[in-house]
Order: C-alpha cells, then sequence, then structure tokens
C-alpha cells in the first residue's frame, strides 16, 4: 500500500515552476507545475552534478538544470538528447484539488 502525503494545493506551486518539500530522511524532492497543469516530482538533483533541478526553468514537460543545462524529463527522470543519466521520480496525484506525493520506496521499508 502506497502512504501517499498531502503537499498542498496547485496554486502553491508557480505555473510553470517547481516547490520543494523535504520528508525527514529523504533526499529533498522538486515538485513541477507545467505550463498545462500536469504536476510531476522528482528527486531534486540532477544525474550529472546533482544540480538544484527546483532552480531550473521548466519548459514543456521538462526542467532545465540550472547548473549545466542539462534537460531532464519530467515524466521519466531521464536525460534528453546527447546526455545521459537518470533522476528518480516520485509517484505524484491530485486529489480533491490537493496535491499528493508518495513516500518514496527506502522510507517505508525502513519503517
Amino acid at each position: 500500500m502506497t502512504d501517499w502525503i498531502d503537499i498542498g494545493t496547485l496554486n502553491d506551486i508557480p505555473q510553470p515552476g517547481a516547490r520543494t518539500v523535504r520528508l525527514e530522511g529523504e533526499p529533498e524532492i522538486a515538485v513541477f507545475r507545467t505550463g498545462d497543469d500536469r504536476i510531476f516530482a522528482l528527486v531534486n538533483e540532477c544525474p550529472h552534478k546533482k544540480g538544484p533541478l527546483s532552480q531550473g526553468i521548466v519548459h514543456g514537460h521538462s526542467v532545465a538544470c540550472p547548473l549545466h543545462n542539462w534537460n531532464i524529463a519530467l515524466g521519466s527522470g531521464e536525460a534528453q538528447g546527447a546526455d545521459s543519466g537518470c533522476t528518480p521520480t516520485i509517484a505524484v496525484r491530485q486529489e480533491n484539488g490537493r496535491i499528493l506525493i508518495a513516500r518514496p520506496a527506502p522510507m517505508r521499508d525502513a519503517a
């Protein structure tokens, strides 16, 4: 069973843009809102040099890392183009106007 955590409403995230969420003992999570109001969540680290993806520019369904401009697909966490690497994705959903993220598996397994 997935443990869902309420992190706020769609309007709590700029369009397009991101906000970050901290769960005790877990890496920081970046929650992204696209121009078409889709929501995605990734660990807030670029696979290249661990740049804070939440500070990057959201374009379409990708984000550009603010350190070296790697483009990361929000749906898969995969680096795009000639770059290679992957940022872990976090399950996210909207329910009754609220945004919920899934507690990352390592935290669930530790309980």
